[in-house]
Parts: structure tokens; sequence; C-alpha cells
């Protein structure tokens, strides 16, 4: 059983087939028979895991395992406590309502590399960063949250997927390590 980290650059598809436009996984990784656990759009940035394991792969995906997914997010402007409490929800979103969830304002971290092409600084406009960690993970659900609140997402980085992060697993974009399926802490997948 495999099991593979993958820092996905900004615009890079969570596909392994073509593309008309974009790079895909297939630029990156030539390990055969692997798939991702989970997806990223193509501008949100970091953290995936890939696995050769159907089971392991539902068990990295599926919101019944409990795997939290933690997001570096900078957004336009500086959110006050009363937005933060908001954001951590339950928040409606129109077509579901958002499960509570952990969010901190914090500093942008010293090991984060820059993102090319680089995000539009606008002069009179401050940005913040935040962490959001969730247990579930709907299409578009940090940028929809984020926006609901006034504070539009500008960048957007998985950095931690339950215990294993991009903190401990330091990668650049495209770069990728293999791990072990012990790091998950899914009793049923240890090695």
């Amino acid at each position: 059983m495999r099991l593979i980290l993958f820092n996905k650059p900004f615009q890079v598809m969570c596909q392994f087939s073509a593309h008309a436009s974009r790079p895909t996984l297939a630029d990156h990784l030539s390990i055969p028979d692997i798939y991702p656990a989970g997806r990223l759009d193509a501008d949100s940035e970091g953290l995936l895991l890939l696995t050769d394991n159907g089971k392991l792969q539902h068990a990295i995906a599926h919101p019944d395992y409990k795997q939290s997914k933690t997001y570096l997010v900078q957004v336009e402007g500086i959110p006050d406590k009363n937005a933060l409490q908001r954001l951590s929800g339950p928040l409606d979103l129109g077509d579901f309502t958002t499960q509570p969830c952990t969010v901190k304002r914090v500093e942008e971290p010293d090991w984060l590399w820059p993102r090319n092409p680089p995000i539009r600084e606008r002069i009179n406009a401050s940005t913040s960063w935040l962490t959001i960690e969730l247990t579930e993970g709907k299409n578009r659900q940090v940028r929809r949250m984020t926006g609901a609140i006034g504070f539009p997402t500008l960048r957007l980085i998985r950095i931690a997927i339950g215990p294993i992060s991009l903190q401990s697993h330091p990668l650049y974009p495209g770069e990728w390590q293999d791990l072990s399926t012990n790091e998950l802490q899914i009793p049923s997948f240890r090695s």
C-alpha cells in the first residue's frame, strides 16, 4: 500500500487525465495506479494525499473518518472577533449550513513559499491570514465561507490533513514524498 504526500501547485488540476489548458497531476507524478484522496480546486494550493488503495482513499477523504483538513487562508481585509465567530459557524451558505470549525487569525508563516503568479496587491486594501480547520469539505467551502462574512479569499493553501502537515513535511510546490500509513492515525490502516 502506498501513500504519497504532494504539494499541489497553484493552477494544477487534481486529475491525471489531460486538461485542455492547465497542468495536471501527471505533469508532476509519474507513479502508476495512484489516485488523489480528495481534491483541491485549481486555484487552491497545498497538501494533497494520493494512494493506490481504494479503502485508504475513502478513509482519508470521507468525513465519517474525521480526518480534519486545515487551511491557511489569506483574506481581503482584517476580520474582527465577531467576524471570526461567525466564520467558525455554523454558517448558512444558502444550499447548506456549515458545521462548526476552528478559526484563528495568524501571521503569514515564514516557511510559506511565494505564489506564482503572485496575488494581486491593492495599495488601499489590507489583507490578513487565517487558519481554518474543517471536518467537512464541500465544494469551494472555505472561499464561500470567507465571502459570506465579507472577507473574500485571496489565497488558499491546505496545510494539513489530520496529523500530516506541510510544516512537519516541508515540500515546495510540485514536490512529493512517500509516507507511512501510520502517520494518518487511522487504526485499520497501520503498516
